[in-house]
């Protein structure tokens, strides 16, 4: 069999399995693995692990807030920090805002994208404006393109829909085959909350800990779920940031609902403390729902390691703390008038590798999964991408499992000015990064051309196994013979 590439001499692992194997690329394709391989090019990779490439399925890359202010990283910073943080691929969103039609959308972050980002991508649609002709229309287009998950808001006064347009907007990606996200927050809860804090004087940035408390995220959390089961549609929560929260997903799950739940970084490793820094030194660390405490730690990492989340992603969201992001309101602007967000997409796998595998919290087949397998699952990518198998994309990351480095600004790759995890010790770091068999980075330089990555069509989710409920009200059987269908 004639190779173009060969990576040679690493312990490959999967999902399920570690073993040691020779892996043969050709047209950018894994189509050998086995012993003693040879091709032209080889990468020595003894001593290393050869692990699917990461894919970062929630990031904030060349995205207006619904305020109006630019995420700092456009396609190629953003794809280029992912890579040196050991992605191939990642699927941002592309947010509709009142007025845009999605086809207008996604118009708009295919000229963003298309020209500029080193790796594969997708999108998830942000749907603001779930208009008859959204509905009807322009959300199965988007599907039919590729584009299989939605996401909506149940807070931010200019970006969220009500429960009605909910359930239409879960109808609507039931009868296609997509998935929807949901931010879930209590919108009146936190407005509520921000409101007495604001008269009260306490307008620091430690103040949005409080104004966005884990009754919010616990209520809109239930309350969430129990919509997707009237219409019996998949439903992913994102950034969980609360033990309270977790266990609602945990406990509807065990029932059989399809639901699947996202933690990320910041809630394992971060607390409301670093929002009480000097001055306004807090804002850095200010994203929502927020930063919590230790016990919250404690009892996400413990959701993570028992299987209540399905996904680990950065939520990447960075504005620098300059006048063109955090402090666009002022060098003293009250926490209400502060971009909320953090960045992170280059360390959600080496954070995740260092306290999780080498700490002993997870296993190396549970850091595959967490960091590519599933969300290729869920979001329609497998096994072209997401694990190491034979057809499958050449997406591949091979890592020194003993590198230990500090972490610094400097070396996120990013177009920000600070990262929440300065200062932090890492052991096991991705070396060499592969998109379709091409070397994207190698030796701590980035080898790929700006506009080399490819959009990603996806397909259905995988969600077999997840028996669902059946809201009687809906079984013809049970509401007098009325047939519903959503």
């Amino acid at each position: 069999m004639t190779l173009d590439l060969v990576i040679k001499g690493g312990t490959v692992a999967t999902a399920s399995d570690v073993f040691p194997a020779d892996i043969g690329v050709r047209d950018g394709r894994i189509v050998a693995m086995g012993e003693d391989l040879s091709a032209p090019d080889t990468i020595d990779a003894s001593g290393k692990l050869v692990l699917p490439g990461g894919i970062e399925a929630h990031c904030h890359i060349a995205q207006e807030s619904a305020a109006g202010v630019m995420t700092a990283d456009d396609y190629y910073t953003g794809s280029v920090s992912a890579a040196f943080g050991g992605n191939s691929s990642f699927v941002p969103f592309a947010a509709q805002h009142r007025g845009m039609g999605v086809t207008q959308t996604l118009d708009v972050y295919d000229g963003r994208a298309a020209p500029n980002s080193v790796i594969d991508y997708g999108y998830h649609l942000i749907v603001a404006d779930p208009t008859e002709a959204v509905l009807k229309d322009e959300l199965p287009a988007a599907f039919a393109r590729g584009i299989t998950s939605f996401k909506v808001f149940i807070t931010y006064p200019l970006m969220k829909i009500e429960d009605r347009q909910f359930l239409d907007i879960l109808a609507v990606a039931k009868a296609h085959g997509a998935v929807t996200m949901v931010h879930a927050e209590n919108n009146g809860m936190i407005e509520w909350m921000g409101e007495q804090l604001t008269k009260a004087g306490h307008t620091a940035p430690r103040y949005h800990a409080p104004s966005h408390p884990a009754l919010a995220e616990e209520e809109a959390i239930h309350r969430a779920i129990c919509l997707a089961k009237l219409v019996d549609a998949p439903l992913v929560i994102v950034h969980v940031s609360t033990p309270e929260g977790a266990e609602i997903v945990r406990r509807a799950r065990a029932e059989g609902a399809k639901v699947w739940a996202e933690t990320c970084p910041q809630y394992l490793f971060l607390d409301k403390s670093d929002l009480d820094r000097p001055g306004m030194e807090g804002a850095k660390f200010m994203c929502s729902p927020p930063v919590r405490d230790a016990r919250t730690r404690e009892a996400l990492w413990k959701h993570l390691q028992t299987g209540t989340f399905t996904l680990w992603s950065s939520d990447h969201a960075p504005y620098r703390f300059d006048e063109t992001g955090k402090l666009s309101n002022g060098p003293e602007a009250p926490f209400k008038k502060i971009a909320n967000g953090m960045p992170g997409i280059a360390l959600r796998l080496p954070l995740l590798f260092s306290e999780g595998v080498k700490a002993g919290r997870i296993t190396l087949q549970d850091f595959v999964a967490l960091s590519a397998t599933n969300a290729a699952r869920l979001y329609g990518m497998h096994p072209r991408k997401g694990t190491i198998c034979i057809g499958g994309d050449a997406d591949i990351a091979i890592w020194d499992p003993e590198l230990t480095r500090t972490v610094t600004a400097a070396d996120q790759h990013d177009a920000m000015d600070y990262t929440p995890f300065e200062g932090m010790s890492l052991t096991g770091w991705p070396v060499t990064v592969l998109s379709r068999g091409r070397r994207i980075v190698e030796g701590g330089e980035l080898k790929a051309e700006r506009g080399s990555g490819a959009f990603i069509a996806r397909g259905l989710p995988e969600i077999a196994g997840r028996p669902g409920y059946k809201a009687p009200e809906l079984d013809p059987a049970r509401n007098f013979g009325a047939e519903i269908a959503p």
